[in-house]
């Protein structure tokens, strides 16, 4: 396997299970970086800032000779990956697009550390709008990162250089960060899966704000598993990020979906084949697709730059702006220069406003189970860009910039190739926390249409699944069948760790049932038999392996975890209890499960 066939992350771990070496494979990817578009980056690892990574990763593998053993443990062992430049990466500087504004991090981003704790390695930081303002990737003094797929087109902004070296297969993921639709845009514009996150399921410690109360970090990959496996690693609580407020949501939509769509899209006259298309192959995946008026949401959307939360990115850079202006790229100082003169009053009648149109937009996951949108409108050419910055700009964000403001996650996916080669994307948008469910239908959608893959000409990687994403590789199936079970005393130690339900089901008819004595609140024992068992109702819940421990330290006996089979064959982990706590428990198997000794005790 050669490093230009390194796509996925299976792509990676396969590798290494096939017995490469680290430092021969990063060593050779860190040199191929730039090659095709040297604007992408703005500063790539040199061989001596990546040698203490790949010194750690041999060490790793001197420890645990045993490969599968260490990318369980390690699930992105060895993997590189880009960073967009106002994501800290220690020992790297950050510089936002602005050279005089550039300082040397002594410490990851919350991000980049959850990466690296899991043996991803970052090959340099990449090219953006400078101060993430910005939707072209063209506002930068470091070049201008043009399409993957023409070089006269702008690539998307502001995360331009983390799509850009994805697209080209230079890593297999890359972290951006989206307020207006930075991490949506690039995507759409370089055939890509580009993840946003509802706000606050990924901290933010550690990134440089755009707006502070409204930034997510953002996902770049190839396949909706990779980003979704990327985004079960970097979610979870930040207690560094006073906005973050990680809460786990749906694992799953309805099979047949209502999907919302505007009824009178603003398109360009190249956009609108694709996007009937987009419409048609809905369609054909069976579910519902529902004209409707997004008047609504775009007056939501001229919140972001016509009203006071442009103020939040003066706020970043307000000492330089007063002290050095020519530092800042005219365009973005233009844009933040807005803020100036904006009153409290005029703040707090927008967030007057917002807080209204929160409350009536909500109703639309009434009528629709998902939104689908084109990313964009049209993919401007650098000419017309120049003829008009702004405007140009403004109308990128016609689909994006609503979908923070109102608390929402959204993951943008390739649709279609047009007869010129260029590609075409929709975004899919669902309520806040509904992220894990999202990512389900993303790997639906893009295993039925099995495009390219970026600007790599390949349609399929060997290995790859249609099946749900490699982030359940990142967890641990658990079966509980007592005080763990959902509105039961103890299900808080599951969602607070981020685990969410799989699937209620039982387990195979071979096991007993038992009320154990003196447990506070009163536990269940599951007993495995050989004869004389019954099928007992559990949950199965899946729960982030950095989480087990801690779970687990909170288990007393005689309970403990063990394996469970289920009813469908499957063996999974599970709570069991040891043999001698039985002695004077009290048979409940013809109950079937928990719940129902319960119910059946409240009503004597």
């Amino acid at each position: 396997m050669t490093e230009r066939s390194l796509l996925t992350l299976d792509d990676w771990h396969r590798a290494y299970l096939d017995g490469a070496a680290p430092r021969e494979l990063l060593s050779a990817q860190a040199a191929s970086l730039g090659r095709q578009d040297a604007a992408a980056w703005i500063h790539r690892a040199s061989a001596a800032e990546l040698e203490p990574h790949i010194a750690a990763l041999e060490a790793q593998l001197s420890a645990t000779p045993n490969r599968a053993e260490l990318l369980t443990r390690l699930p992105l062992f060895g993997v590189p990956f880009a960073a967009k430049d106002n994501i800290d990466v220690a020992g790297l500087p950050t510089t936002a697009a602005c050279p005089a504004f550039s300082y040397l991090p002594a410490a990851n981003a919350n991000v980049v550390q959850r990466l690296v704790d899991k043996g991803a390695v970052c090959l340099g930081k990449t090219n953006l709008d400078q101060f993430a303002t910005g939707l072209v990737g063209a506002r930068s003094p470091y070049g201008r990162p043009v399409s993957a797929f023409d070089a006269q087109r702008v690539s998307g902004g502001s995360s331009s250089g983390s799509a850009v070296a994805v697209a080209r297969a230079e890593v297999p993921f890359s972290l951006g960060t989206d307020t207006a639709g930075s991490g949506r845009v690039p995507a759409g514009f370089n055939n890509l899966v580009g993840l946003k996150p509802t706000p606050g399921r990924v901290g933010t410690s550690g990134v440089l704000p755009a707006c502070r109360t409204l930034d997510c970090v953002s996902v770049f990959a190839l396949t909706v598993e990779d980003a979704a496996a990327v985004l079960a690693i970097i979610e979870g609580p930040d207690r560094q990020d006073a906005y973050s407020h990680f809460q786990p949501g749906p694992p799953r939509l309805p099979g047949r979906l209502r999907i919302g769509v505007p009824v009178a899209p603003d398109l360009s006259a190249d956009y609108a084949p694709g996007w009937a298309l987009a419409l048609q192959r809905a369609r054909e995946l069976g579910h519902d697709v529902v004209p409707m008026d997004f008047t609504p949401l775009h007056d939501v959307a001229d919140l972001l730059y016509n009203g006071p939360w442009v103020a939040e990115r003066h706020a970043v850079v307000q000492a330089l702006l007063a002290s050095d202006p020519e530092a800042i790229e005219p365009t973005v100082r233009r844009v933040i220069e807005r803020a100036i003169g904006l009153t409290a009053t005029e703040t707090f009648q927008a967030q007057y406003t917002l807080r209204a149109a929160q409350r009536d937009t909500a109703a639309v996951w009434q009528q629709v189970d998902l939104l689908m949108v084109p990313t964009a409108p049209n993919h401007p050419g650098f000419a017309e860009l120049d003829a008009d910055p702004i405007g140009v700009n403004a109308r990128l964000g016609r689909y994006t910039n609503f979908v923070n403001l109102l608390g929402w996650c959204a993951l943008a996916l390739p649709a279609s190739i047009d007869a010129q080669g260029l590609p075409f994307g929709v975004t899919f948008i669902a309520p806040e926390n509904a992220d894990a469910a999202l990512a389900r239908f993303g790997v639906a959608w893009q295993s039925a249409l099995t495009l390219p893959l970026g600007a790599t000409g390949a349609r399929r990687l060997s290995g790859t699944a249609g099946g749900w994403p490699a982030a359940e590789a990142m967890t641990l199936p658990l079966a509980v069948v007592g005080a763990h079970l959902s509105g039961m005393p103890l299900n808080s130690q599951l969602t607070e760790r981020g685990a969410t339900l799989r699937e209620a089901t039982t387990t195979a008819p071979c096991y007993r049932l038992h009320a154990l004595r003196g447990t506070v609140p009163t536990k269940p024992g599951l007993q495995r038999v050989a004869e004389g068992g019954a099928a007992i109702a559990v949950e199965v819940w899946n729960v982030p392996l950095r989480q087990v421990g801690s779970l687990l330290a909170l288990i007393p006996p005689p309970l403990g975890l063990g394996s469970v089979l289920l009813a469908d064959g499957s063996t999974v982990h599970g709570f069991i209890c040891e043999g001698y706590a039985l002695a004077g428990a009290t048979d409940i198997t013809s109950h079937g499960g928990w719940r129902a000794f319960i119910t059946s005790q409240r009503r004597a």
